[in-house]
This record gives structure tokens, sequence and C-alpha cells, in this order.
């Protein structure tokens, strides 16, 4: 992967002739790698643009955050100068509610806004959090909710040291989660796109839909065959279908 001397965002394939943008916020206890088979799917166009949150990947010595308001203050400054091209943001599970609060954080201070908001796998913001909160909870909790989700290579608990290892940072993206506070604002200036699953323990269709709350916008529902993690074995329709919606925002056509 190609790494630019912003280490909050890497580019899988740099495109300095790119017409537009794409910014992926990783889920919980994910990175940057997560995306970067992405560009092979995605319009010519387009540059990829994955965030690299502070406690993964190339980051694992660096403190990870564990409340949205600070790491959306400390992100806006890495990623303000990329946003001279048009440009979308897209998020999974964690990655959709910090992109959420990306968005309203760049339209409260006038910023270039996104064209449009890609969600994946998340509840709208205005609904409370209905699971048990674990961020503080025992290692075999943890390790019982991450099973759960069914996003975790096996490895990862056959082997002990390795999950002592990823738990402190598995731990702040879930206290990211579970401490959000939702403040009612000015809906968005842009058209949300809202995937999700049929088979999906942590958001229902319900919760899926109640995200045209957040915008007077268009706002397109599309579910998969799947659990949490639908993705990982839908890629190229996934891709396909976030393609589209693509051409219909941003100027990716000559």
């Amino acid at each position: 992967m190609s790494v630019s001397t912003n280490t909050w965002i890497v580019r899988p394939q740099p495109n300095p002739t790119a017409r537009a943008r794409l910014f992926c916020f990783p889920y919980a206890g994910g990175g940057a790698s997560a995306f970067r088979t992405w560009p092979q799917y995605l319009p010519a166009g387009l540059e990829l643009c994955a965030l690299q949150l502070p406690g993964r990947e190339n980051r694992l010595h660096e403190e990870p955050f564990t409340h949205t308001t600070p790491l959306v203050e400390a992100l806006a400054k890495q990623i303000i100068p990329f946003l001279n091209k048009p440009f979308a943001f897209f998020g999974h599970s964690m990655g959709a509610l910090i992109s959420f609060e990306m968005a309203r954080y760049l339209q409260r201070r006038k910023f270039n806004m996104p064209r449009l908001l890609l969600i994946s796998a998340h509840r709208a913001p205005h609904l409370p959090y209905k699971h048990m909160k674990i961020h503080n909870a025992s290692l075999q909790a943890l390790e019982k909710r991450l099973r759960g989700l069914n996003g975790t290579p096996p490895e990862v608990f056959e082997q002990e040291e390795l999950m002592t290892l990823v738990a402190p940072l598995v731990r702040a993206d879930f206290a990211i989660c579970e401490t959000y506070q939702y403040e009612k604002q000015e809906p968005l200036k842009c058209p949300i796109s809202v995937f999700g699953s049929l088979d999906d323990g942590e958001v229902n269709y319900a919760e899926l839909c109640a995200w045209y709350t957040e915008t007077p916008h268009p706002v397109t529902i599309r579910l998969y065959e799947g659990d949490h993690f639908y993705l990982q074995n839908k890629v190229e329709p996934f891709l396909a279908a976030v393609t589209e919606d693509l051409y219909r925002y941003l100027p990716l056509r000559f």
C-alpha cells in the first residue's frame, strides 16, 4: 500500500489526476488495509483514501481515541487539505458513525461537504445504543462479542497473546461507539446511501431506514444477505452499487 506523508490517509493507488475522492472510515478494530483491494472495483477517475486511525497497523504503538469528538477534531486537521476535489465519505459500523460526525463537523465550519455519505451497518445516530456495553468488560466477554460479529480472523482467538495485543484497540473503538452522545443539529446538506444486511444482529431494517431524519436529500436503502460483515463476501456487488451512487453524485464521467 502507498502511504502519503500524512499518516492518517492511505491511498492504495495514488491518482493525482483523479476527478474525485472517496474517503473510507474503518470499523472497530479495523484499519486502512480493509480497503486495499477496493480501487480495482471503483471508477478509474476516483482516488480512494482510506483512513488510518491511531492504534492499528502501521500506527499500532500510538494511543487510540476513545471518544468521538476529539477523534473528529484531530482527523479534521488531516483530512481538510484533501478536500480540494469533489468527494464522498464511506463508513462501515464504527466508521459510519465517525464519517457522519466528520460530515457534520465540516458543515458546521463551512468547509467543503461530501457530495454523498455512504453508511454501512450502523443504526441512525439518534437511536439509542441497545447492546450491552463491553469496552470495560472482561476479556472473555469481549471475545464473545467479537465472535458474534464474525468479522475477526479466527487466528486472533486461537492465540492468547494476539487477543491480548488487539484487546486495547478493540476496547477503545467500542468505547467510541458506546459513549457516543447524539446532539441534534442542522440536517446534512447531502444525500445518504445506506447499506445493511438481512441477518445483522447489530442493526435492523427500521434502524437503517431511520437515517432519513438526518437529511432532506434523498436516502436510499440497500440490503444484502449476510451478517454484520456482509460486505466481506459481497465486495463486487456491493461496490457495484457504491459505484452507481458515486456516478450519480460525483463528476466522474468525462
